[in-house]
């Protein structure tokens, strides 16, 4: 047991650090764009203080944190150039504080926004006014 929640936690830190990484090469010029493009979203949910799906919500709430982040970080880790990655996580280590993605908060709240827009539109569709 103490061996599978030590790997968990060496898990767990190597994913924050990436997150972080992420974060620093969405803002760096030499990250080509598409890696720009998806370490900055994938930065932008994963410390945004909202979560697409709330936890709250059985089993999909924490299915977007144990997939959605994981598999983002994968995608956005391939698409930039090694040395760069390898210079972005030794910066990433060297940050004590996780940032906050004030960006991915607004893309979060407009997302639910939307939904929420959608759902009073239909019902308004299907049973006319309130």
């Amino acid at each position: 047991m103490d061996k599978w929640l030590s790997s968990a936690k060496t898990w767990a830190r190597s994913i924050k650090r990436d997150v972080v990484s992420l974060w620093i090469a969405a803002r760096d010029q030499r990250t080509p764009l598409a890696a720009k493009i998806v370490a900055g979203a994938v930065a932008g949910y994963a410390l945004s203080p909202i979560d697409l799906i709330p936890d709250f919500i059985p089993i999909l709430g924490y299915l977007d944190d144990l997939l959605i982040v994981p598999l983002g970080i994968l995608l956005a880790i391939r698409l930039i150039p090694k040395p760069l990655m390898s210079e972005f996580r030794i910066l990433a280590e060297e940050r004590t504080k996780l940032p906050n993605s004030r960006i991915g908060l607004l893309a979060i709240i407009a997302i639910w926004l939307t939904c929420v827009a959608v759902a009073a539109w239909f019902a308004w569709l299907q049973f006319g006014s309130f």
